[in-house]
């Protein structure tokens, strides 16, 4: 069960230090479970580390890091059904991998590439978005309407702890809680919307407060604890299923990475708390509660950063080999009656472009 510390306000906790504090387990997990979570880890960290690196070589664009929000994602995404629907933000792009999307479509959307969208049903996966929580109602309607539906299918949209200050986000999770919306309001409060500081943002003793003003529960649970994260995110889900409504969950951590690659946090973060938190990021405690446990070997957790690297680096040269996007598309999707006018701009674009 979930080891939970009083003296950090309920931060609900599973995996230990290896000394003070004792790893606890979960229940229903087995071997085969902990070893895909591990899976799929290892796989978004290369695909994020890789992608900086894409980055400052100029093959993709601009680029938000999640660097140690891996165990947020990977434990969350675990707790659903394929059914359930995906609503992430800039911070989660690549979360589709763990659904099955190529990893050339991922790096496609950071090359601002037509190859970089996807049609959400293929995965459940709805598209990125980058405006702060205006996805909230997007994921609060979905919700709703499978349940008029009757389908036992939930939704979960990730955001930060600057999108709990935004209106959409008071919109849908206010709609969700009074249609007993099967969602789950997931909430990445690594403390920093860019350069503001969560005590800048509110004045609530934790974001998990808030979820009473909404008459939903709040869960407070280590961001880094991959564990914990599943466990939080499984029990939101059995109360969606159960038409109990949404669940506000504040999965807690620290930024320990720039907010994209256009920041440069010195000028304000803490840089000492930076190099404690990167000293306990949550791939390497995952990693080490694993060795503990006597599940994974040096063998097996070298073959996994193998086969991860391998699929980032066939995903960027399939992403490469894309041909360049026609400028025409521009066009054909802004009216639905395009004005006459169109054609010739659209021609004199070309010329331009060609000379």
């Amino acid at each position: 069960m979930t080891a939970v510390l009083p003296a950090e306000r309920d931060l609900r906790r599973v995996i230990g230090d290896g000394e003070a504090i004792p790893d606890g387990e979960v229940e229903g997990l087995e071997e085969r479970d902990l070893l895909e979570l591990y899976r799929s880890m290892v796989l978004l960290r290369t695909y994020d580390e890789r992608s900086v690196v894409f980055h400052r070589q100029g093959r993709i664009g601009t680029y938000a890091i999640f660097w140690n929000h891996e165990a947020m994602q990977a434990g969350s995404v675990y707790a659903l059904e394929r059914e359930d629907w995906i609503f992430p933000s800039y911070r989660e792009s690549a979360i589709g991998l763990l659904r099955g999307m190529p990893v050339s479509t991922v790096l496609s959307w950071w090359r601002g590439h037509p190859a970089g969208w996807w049609n959400p049903l293929d995965y459940n996966v709805a598209s990125i978005c980058v405006p702060i929580g205006t996805h909230v109602p997007h994921a609060a309607g979905l919700a709703w309407g499978k349940k008029l539906r009757g389908e036992p299918a939930c939704a979960i949209a990730y955001f930060g702890d600057g999108a709990t200050s935004e209106g959409s986000f008071h919109e849908g999770a206010n709609f969700a809680a009074v249609m007993r919306a099967p969602l789950i309001l997931f909430c990445n409060n690594n403390q920093w919307a860019i350069s503001t500081p969560l005590s800048a943002q509110t004045a609530a003793d934790t974001l998990a407060d808030k979820a009473v003003g909404y008459g939903v529960p709040g869960v407070r649970v280590d961001g880094t604890d991959v564990l914990a994260v599943f466990e939080a995110t499984r029990d939101a889900v059995s109360r969606a299923r159960a038409g109990e409504g949404p669940t506000f969950i504040e999965a807690v951590s620290y930024r320990a990475a720039p907010h994209a690659t256009a920041d440069d946090p010195r000028a304000y973060i803490d840089l000492e708390r930076v190099e404690e938190e990167k000293a306990r990021e949550c791939l390497g405690r995952y990693e080490a509660y694993l060795r503990r446990a006597g599940v994974l070997s040096d063998e097996l957790a070298e073959s996994t950063r193998v086969e991860a690297a391998e699929a980032v680096r066939s995903g960027i040269a399939a992403a490469e080999a894309e041909p360049p996007a026609d400028v025409g598309l521009l066009f054909e999707h802004a009216y639905a009656a395009p004005p006459a006018s169109f054609a010739a701009e659209l021609a004199e674009l070309r010329e331009v472009l060609d000379g």
